[in-house]
């Protein structure tokens, strides 16, 4: 391997991946990144970032700036759509002793990705190849190299460790024979954005879960290009009705009219189906290569855990990589990065993802409104409410983690 050679390879530059290589390269280790994008993408995806990450994110400022280009979120409610009742209500100020950020900011990650590849460009070790895609990995014990594709032609790149950090169908994890174990949703779910004023108009806090027999709805606000920002609501689809008639401008008024009746059309900037997973890879860590991310684990999106946990898998990779490659530790670290976030993913994203779907649908009368009175005397109790953000605020997977050692 020549002195040119990068010691870390990243697949994929969404925020997972720029945070990687980040970290690293402020770290003095060169990194080059892949993505087979031509530029950032800015579609609307996650925005939600927890107060456990942003505790990880104050190193040169990345918190701050994402408070001051999202929205500072510190309540968030859960509704009984049928009747209109505010079920209950959580303020993150009650965590003000277990967290520097008692507050959710709503971000959008392409937000996020800009302010990381801002940062990056400032970095001469790190290298961001766009219209670069991973099409093949081999791994030796001594190297990993990997096959990209240009718009001009075909390369091989070496370098000690791999990242894999491109997304739910990762080129990394399908070339590594990594098993991506769970299951598929069979409803899709819609996106449909509008700037419509739910707090104004309706009283909703900028995040709102609604809860209704069979169905539910996530609505929450970002902060777009600014004031007076815009409010994005998902929804979950009958699996079997057919794409045009779900994002024809009838059907998408119709579901919102539903939930949300109003006497005139909702007017609609943005409206997206995608087909959601629930699933794991069966390691994220195989010899070099490391996944971290959608790569390792997607689910659905109420709670907004997805990002969060990529996020947190991303600090704690570039930490104990840089740990191993720096100060020359035993890899047995990575071992430590795969159980500890392999960990969370089932044992809170996974679960508690789940949970709060099965949560808001929930049909049967007596089994919904248990949940309902339950989640209302939660709310209403300081200690109680207290321990329920910490696990939703993702506080409790970090302490997890932290206590978590190899044998």
């Amino acid at each position: 391997m020549s002195s040119d050679d990068p010691r870390v390879l990243i697949a994929g530059g969404g925020p997972v991946g720029l945070l990687c290589a980040w970290i690293l390269g402020r770290r003095g280790i060169g990194v080059r990144l892949f993505d087979n994008n031509a530029r950032l993408q800015t579609d609307p995806r996650a925005a939600t970032t927890h107060p456990a990450t942003l505790d990880l994110l104050e190193e040169g400022g990345l918190a701050d700036d994402m408070a001051r280009v999202g929205l500072v979120a510190p309540i968030f409610q859960f509704w009984d759509r049928p009747s209109n009742r505010l079920v209950a209500e959580f303020d993150h100020a009650i965590l003000s002793k277990d967290t520097r950020h008692p507050f959710v900011v709503q971000c959008e990650q392409f937000k996020t990705a800009r302010l990381l590849l801002d940062r990056i460009e400032k970095l001469p070790n790190v290298e961001v190849l766009f219209n670069h895609e991973v099409m093949d990995v081999n791994h030796t014990a001594d190297a990993v190299s990997v096959d990209v594709r240009s718009t001009q032609t075909t390369s091989k790149h070496t370098g000690e460790y791999l990242i894999g950090a491109d997304g739910g169908r990762s080129i990394v994890r399908k070339r590594s024979e990594i098993p991506f174990e769970g299951f598929t949703w069979p409803e899709r779910f819609i996106v449909l954005t509008t700037p419509f004023d739910f707090e104004t108009h309706r009283g909703y806090s900028y995040r709102s879960y609604f809860a209704e027999p069979g169905a539910w709805c996530n609505c929450f606000k970002v902060s777009a290009d600014g004031p007076p920002g815009l409010w994005r609501t998902v929804f979950p689809t009958e699996p079997a009705q057919d794409d045009a008639s779900l994002m024809s401008d009838a059907g998408v008024q119709n579901r919102l009219q539903r939930f949300f009746p109003d006497e005139r059309p909702y007017e609609i900037v943005h409206r997206n189906l995608y087909v959601t997973h629930q699933r794991v890879a069966a390691t994220f860590r195989k010899g070099r290569v490391l996944l971290a991310g959608d790569a390792a684990h997607v689910n659905n999106p109420i709670g907004g855990m997805g990002l969060n946990g990529g996020i947190q898998d991303a600090v704690n990779l570039a930490d104990k990589l840089s740990e191993v490659l720096l100060e020359g530790k035993s890899d047995r670290l990575l071992d430590l990065y795969n159980l500890q976030r392999r960990t969370v993913a089932i044992e809170f994203v996974q679960e508690q993802s789940i949970a709060n779907k099965k949560r808001l649908e929930e049909s049967d009368p007596a089994t919904r409104q248990r949940n309902l009175d339950e989640l209302s005397r939660i709310a209403e109790n300081p200690d109680r409410a207290r321990q329920f953000l910490l696990r939703t605020a993702m506080i409790a997977s970090q302490q997890r983690v932290s206590a978590m050692t190899l044998n």
